[in-house]
């Protein structure tokens, strides 16, 4: 590994959305993709984490496919979607699955994954920093 892939970049994360990881593979794909993780790993939940459509102020993630413990719960989840944003604590961050479902911080991923997951096999997560949903203000 080279000493320059050790030292975060000072480069500006865009605040543009990259194309939606369903547009960049077709359906089959993406069940086999999902398929192959789930039958190597069984004990963890394939997931892709991107930014809300809505969302205008956040960076979006540069690394948007995890493979998680299924008994890891969200606040853990976000302690390394946060850390990949690089945003401190007081950034408020809600993380959704479908267009309004609101994540609490202790659901297990495992337990998401069997309720909400996709067609494709992937549990899809968007994330914004404000309620879009409006319940909390």
């Amino acid at each position: 590994m080279s000493q320059e892939s050790l030292v975060p970049s000072n480069r500006p994360k865009s605040t543009s959305q990259p194309k939606a990881f369903k547009e960049q593979k077709s359906l089959t794909e993406r069940i086999e993709e999902s398929r192959k993780v789930r039958e190597k790993y069984p004990d963890r939940v394939p997931v892709i984490c991107e930014k809300s459509a809505v969302e205008k102020d956040l960076p979006s993630i540069d690394k948007n496919k995890y493979l998680v413990p299924a008994d890891l719960n969200v606040s853990q989840f976000v302690m390394v979607v946060r850390g990949r944003l690089s945003v401190d604590e007081t950034t408020s961050l809600f993380f959704f699955v479908g267009k309004d479902v609101l994540l609490m911080q202790t659901d297990l991923m495992g337990s998401i994954y069997e309720k909400y997951k996709d067609e494709d096999g992937f549990l899809y997560i968007s994330y914004s920093g404000q309620n879009t949903l409006g319940a909390l203000e």
